[in-house]
């Protein structure tokens, strides 16, 4: 009996030793954990640390460790931490999107070409127009041979193309309309619709860029001819030369070609007639007039201006009598006559005859002299199509504040030149072609006649070598019975009927 008393008194005494080692090993923990956070810790704490962990058995056997603290701060230990992670490398950045790159364009645009943001950039109208044409020339360039546009190039044209001429789907003009109100009366109210000009010339300019293009990729599958270095004695020698079989191009091929021409021939046809339009409609800058000549014999000079206002007058005849041997030339000639015509213009729109355009000329000479300026104009714009651009059509443009005109001109000039150059390209492989076949290199050109689409009257000149028996070219013909009493405009009309019309309804 008193040894089962005995025994659970043990039994009593190793619970209760058991309960104490885990209060102070708990006791120990907390106090390893303030010591920790105040500062770091030496090994011997880890190592109480551990052992206050393990739970004791016996009471009279275990021994407690108190932690010691370190002697010097060179002692101590930096406590264990996770080493620190490297920061994520960069993802590679991709093509900018779509939506980024118009961003930056019309970002751009609105800056007016100025990224100082000082305020000194070009007006809207002018930032547009040069957007188009850097983006044209970034496009096409110089379009050396006879081939598709790259895929890329192409895709890229017609994205940011659109992008430019979305502007135009904002520009809009208040017309009349009807609209019947709930108790059933109509009622007449005001409505916004695209501009007129711009919504029979758009659609028409980007139909003609895509007959281009066509064009273009009409050439991807033609084996007939190719291209070599262009001789270095060339005036444009890195233009390649194309090369023919000796015997020329085959009859197919030859008349494929000329389909071919024939197409570029009427958008060139067509994109003048609207560049030539629109620049009409363009106001002429007050600093343009203000350095104008007093007179229109200054502006030409005593010779020009007997020939042009001589009692009988052949276009042919004075563009015979002038240099045009360079480029410089040409547009030297071409500024003169503009400023005549501006002249003669601004003398017989004057309303007070003692002001300084008042002159003693009569309305009816006038006209026709500037008729005769506006024939040559007009005859020099269709035999030289890839000259620069005149001092009234630069100041137009640097001076216009009309952003659809400026868009309108923009895209048409760049499609003007861009068929030009095409229409080059296959003269050219047609004049190789003539010369392999042994024929005459001038069937191969384009005369004046066949580009304006004007018949020569073959049969008066018969007649009229028939009546003077000698067969010597008749006399030349008062002016009033040739071209020049036609106007401008009007001539310009039968290149092609995409002139805006008064009203779309």
């Amino acid at each position: 009996m008193v040894r089962a008393l005995e025994e659970e008194k043990e039994h009593l005494r190793a619970k209760l030793g058991q309960f104490k080692g885990m209060f102070d090993g708990i006791r120990q923990t907390k106090s390893l954990v303030i010591e920790t956070n105040g500062g770091p810790s030496s090994p011997s704490d880890r190592l109480s640390k551990s052992q206050a962990s393990s739970p004791q058995t016996d009471p009279n056997d275990q021994q407690q460790e108190q932690p010691v603290p370190p002697s010097s701060d060179s002692e101590r230990a930096e406590p264990s931490r996770p080493p620190p992670s490297d920061p994520p490398a960069p993802q590679p950045r991709g093509p900018p999107s779509d939506l980024d790159m118009m961003k930056e364009k019309f970002a751009k645009l609105l800056l007016g070409e100025d990224m100082s943001g000082g305020g000194k950039g070009v007006s809207s109208a002018l930032a547009l127009s040069n957007a188009i044409t850097n983006l044209a020339a970034s496009a096409f360039g110089e379009q050396k041979r006879l081939e598709p546009m790259a895929p890329d190039t192409k895709a890229r044209w017609k994205k940011e193309i659109d992008w430019l001429l979305s502007v135009t789907d904002h520009i809009v003009e208040f017309v009349p309309s009807k609209q019947k109100a709930k108790d059933g009366s109509n009622m007449e109210i005001m409505i916004t619709r695209q501009r007129t000009d711009l919504h029979m010339n758009v659609p028409a300019l980007k139909k003609l860029d895509g007959m281009l293009l066509d064009c273009l990729d009409n050439f991807k599958d033609q084996n007939e001819f190719y291209y070599e270095k262009g001789p270095s004695n060339n005036e444009k020698w890195w233009i390649p030369t194309p090369k023919v079989p000796p015997n020329g191009l085959s009859e197919v091929t030859r008349k494929w070609l000329q389909y071919q021409k024939d197409s570029v021939h009427q958008v060139l046809k067509a994109a003048m007639a609207i560049n030539a339009q629109v620049l009409t409609e363009m106001e002429i800058p007050e600093s343009y007039i203000e350095a104008l000549p007093k007179n229109g014999r200054a502006s030409l000079g005593d010779a020009m201006y007997k020939s042009i206002t001589d009692d009988f007058f052949d276009p042919d005849v004075f563009l015979q009598s002038v240099d045009l041997s360079s480029e410089h030339k040409i547009v030297d000639l071409k500024n003169k006559i503009e400023q005549s015509v501006v002249i003669w213009e601004r003398k017989m729109n004057a309303k007070d005859n003692k002001s300084a355009w008042g002159s003693a000329v009569s309305m009816e000479k006038r006209e026709i002299i500037e008729d005769r300026a506006e024939t040559i104009l007009l005859i020099l714009k269709h035999r030289f199509p890839g000259i620069p651009q005149s001092d009234l059509d630069i100041s137009k443009i640097q001076y216009n504040r009309n952003v659809g005109h400026a868009i309108l001109e923009s895209y048409s000039r760049i499609i003007e030149s861009l068929a030009f150059t095409v229409l080059s390209r296959i003269d050219d492989v047609m004049l190789i072609d003539s010369q392999a076949r042994g024929g005459d290199e001038e069937d191969a050109k384009t005369t004046l006649l066949d580009f304006m689409d004007w018949e020569p009257d073959t049969k008066n000149a018969d007649a009229d070598a028939n009546a003077n028996g000698n067969g010597d070219a008749p006399p030349p013909v008062k002016a009033t019975t040739i071209i020049t009493n036609k106007r401008f405009l009007d001539k310009l009309e039968t290149l092609s009927g995409l002139k805006s019309p008064s009203s779309r309804h």
